[in-house]
Order: structure tokens, then C-alpha cells, then sequence
């Protein structure tokens, strides 16, 4: 007699401690990083977080991304599972909270906001030279981080319902008490100052919990993007990595040569943010530069032509620019999500194409072993749960 497969039931499968410790025990020790990362749990058994070594070249990332997902499918495949590339889950469903001290206190303080926490984001990490650049960045990148959501979203279900956005997650996420746009700080001490009083308040419950667009990271010497959703087709995460690190170099250097961060109000900024976790690329957003409606087309013209001098100096301008061409023809992940259901009409269908779509890449397209870049860490992404 022969056994057949299990049956595919869509529904969400509570295995991240037994995953992660399978992992660690069949050689990836907890924290540590070969080429394709890291596995961690998250806040919720149906989570997993993936981390990627640092990589300075794009190509290498997107290996160490197709790499990281394969190796997370194949073994959740040994207990009933498959993993997707997913901002929010399309389907009704309930999650388990992962058992650590912080998240059991978490849950008490925070109740409805972290039981229905099941988001995930695509952050993406880039070196700077010290604390003081690293302010001087986000000063200098929050106006286009509203654009990088538009690009990035990939979340448009919400407990079996559409949810008229294309990144809901954002929506989800915007609940934390801190997570959003920031005002500009000017130095690292300012930076700092805002932090403490942030934590003097008593509503967060660590410094983790600082949960800006943007912030300076506390575990490495980067900057950490974190407004987008996790992709669902690898390419695009690549290139908007890719596009980051330009994002980043571009600040860094505006800094440097003395010119000011660009003025905007960071009320203006929430409306950006809110238009494009509606419209995605296929709506009105406000122009970066002019706080005006305007085109996916027109935005992304201004972005080319702002971060140009650094996508040419890491070789990233075609990439780039080619991502942005498919990413407006074609949408996003959220636009992937819409269309499955148009052909299928029913939502567990779009939850399997995606599980398909996750893993459209076969190994072999990246055979050659990606190693680390020397020196200081590029593009670290994490690429598979909010951050902790």
C-alpha cells in the first residue's frame, strides 16, 4: 500500500520552538550565521524568523534569501508544514504565543495588540561608519520610506476578508506605541535623549520595543529599515535591499558634504505611509520631494534620480531600475494575492499559490556558495518576522 501526502488544509501550523530546534540541533547553533543566516523563533509559534549573513553584493543576497527560505520549507516539511512569504495571513486563523518571559509580559501590558501580532516585515540592516551617521541618515531617508512600503507591500487579507489596503501589516503594526515616521533628530545625542524619554514613560517595556520606520540598530553598527513587508517574490527583495544601501549611501554622503535634512512634517509623513499601505503602486502617493499627489511613475522617477550616484557606484542602477519597471507592471505581492483570487475565488487557493510563488526558485539557480563580504556588514536582511 502506498501512503499518499497529506491533504493541504491551509490552516497554520504552531511548530516554531520544534522547528528552530531542530534546526540548531542539526548544525545551526542559536545565533549564529553561515552563508544563508540565521533561523529564530518570533513572537508566534506560526512565525519564523530568518536572518541573513551580511552580504555586499546583490546577487549574493538574493542566493542567501532563496537559500534561507528553501531550508526553512524543507524543514518545516518534516512536521506537516510548508512556510510563506506572507505579510498577513489571508485566512481566518488564532496564534500561539512562543513561551519566553519577554512576550508573557509583553501579552499582559499589551493584550488584543499582541494576540492579534501576526505580521511580518522585511528589515533590512546597512552599515555606517558610527552612531552620529547613522542619525544623520534617517534624517535623511524618512521622506522616501514611505515609497519603500508602496514597493514592498504584500499583505492585502486580513482574517479572510480583504482588507482594502495592500499593506494591512502596516496598519497592524502602526498599533505599537512607537512604531511609525520620526520627527528629524539632528545628532545621536538628541537621537539618544528622545530614546530615554521614550523609556522613562513606562509604556515600553525594553529598548526593543522602539519600533521607528527607521532606527539606529542597538545589536550592530547599522542603520535598520523597517517599513516594509516581507516579500513574496526574492527578486524584489534583493533589489529593494539593494536599493536601500543606495537610500543610505545617498544620506550619508548629503551628510557629510553639510547638506540639511529635507523638511517635512512628520504628520505629512503619516499620510504618505497611510496612502501607500493603501494604494501600493497602483494608487495616488505623495510625491517624496513635494508632498503632492502624484504617480507610482512620477515617485519613482524622483527616487532614481536622488539615490542614482550610489545604485552606479555599487552596480546596482540596472537591477534596480529593472525591479522597479517589473514591480510597476506587475505589482506587488499584494497585486500576486489579488489576481490568485480573481482566478480561484477562494482564499485558501491564494494562500497555496503563494506558498508556490515563495519557493519559485530552484537551489540550483544559485549552486555557487555566497561567502560574507570583508569588512563591515552591508545588507544584512531579515527577511521573515518583525524584529524582536
Amino acid at each position: 500500500m502506498k501512503l499518499a501526502p497529506p491533504v493541504p488544509t491551509g490552516v497554520m501550523a504552531p511548530v516554531a520552538d520544534s522547528l528552530v530546534d531542530a534546526w540548531e540541533t542539526s548544525g545551526g547553533p542559536a545565533g549564529s550565521q553561515g552563508p544563508a543566516g540565521a533561523m529564530t523563533r518570533e513572537r508566534k509559534q506560526e512565525q519564523l524568523e530568518l536572518v541573513s549573513a551580511p552580504f555586499a553584493e546583490a546577487q549574493e543576497l538574493l542566493g542567501a534569501l532563496v537559500r534561507g527560505w528553501l531550508d526553512a520549507d524543507r524543514l518545516a516539511g518534516t512536521f506537516g508544514a510548508r512556510t510563506v512569504a506572507l505579510g498577513t495571513y489571508p485566512l481566518r486563523s488564532s496564534s500561539s504565543l512562543v513561551h519566553s518571559e519577554r512576550y508573557l509580559a509583553m501579552s499582559r501590558r499589551y493584550g488584543i495588540t499582541l494576540k492579534e501580532q501576526l505580521t511580518c516585515g522585511f528589515h533590512i540592516h546597512v552599515s555606517v561608519e558610527s552612531e552620529e551617521e547613522a542619525v544623520a541618515v534617517i534624517d535623511r531617508i524618512r521622506i522616501w520610506l514611505p515609497l519603500l512600503l508602496a514597493l514592498g507591500a504584500n499583505s492585502p487579507y486580513w482574517q479572510g476578508a480583504d482588507s482594502g489596503y495592500s499593506s494591512y501589516r502596516y496598519q497592524v503594526w502602526r498599533r505599537w506605541p512607537t512604531a511609525g515616521p520620526t520627527d528629524i533628530f539632528s545628532s545621536a545625542a538628541a537621537y539618544r535623549a528622545h530614546v530615554e524619554t521614550l523609556l522613562h514613560c513606562e509604556v515600553l517595556l525594553d529598548p526593543a520595543m522602539v519600533y521607528f520606520d527607521a532606527r539606529v540598530s542597538a545589536a550592530h553598527p547599522t542603520v535598520e529599515i523597517r517599513v516594509a513587508d516581507v516579500c513574496l517574490d526574492a527578486e524584489d527583495a534583493a533589489a529593494i535591499a539593494a536599493l536601500v544601501r543606495a537610500l543610505v549611501e545617498t544620506a550619508a554622503r548629503q551628510w557629510a558634504a553639510g547638506h540639511p535634512a529635507p523638511s517635512c512634517p512628520t504628520e505629512v509623513l503619516r499620510l504618505a505611509s497611510w496612502k501607500a499601505s493603501s494604494a501600493g503602486v497602483h494608487g495616488p502617493l505623495l510625491h517624496p520631494l513635494e508632498n503632492r499627489p502624484c504617480g507610482y511613475a512620477e515617485a519613482v522617477a524622483a527616487l532614481l534620480v536622488h539615490a542614482r550616484a550610489a545604485l552606479e557606484d555599487y552596480g546596482d542602477l540596472d537591477l534596480v531600475r529593472e525591479a522597479l519597471k517589473r514591480i510597476g507592471m506587475a505589482g506587488t505581492g499584494a497585486d500576486a494575492q489579488r489576481r490568485s483570487l480573481r482566478r480561484s475565488g477562494n482564499l485558501r487557493e491564494v494562500l497555496f499559490d503563494a506558498v508556490q510563488r515563495t519557493h519559485l526558485y530552484s537551489l540550483s539557480e544559485f549552486a555557487a556558495e555566497a561567502q560574507p563580504a570583508a569588512g563591515e556588514p552591508d545588507t544584512p536582511l531579515n527577511g521573515a518576522g518583525q524584529g524582536p
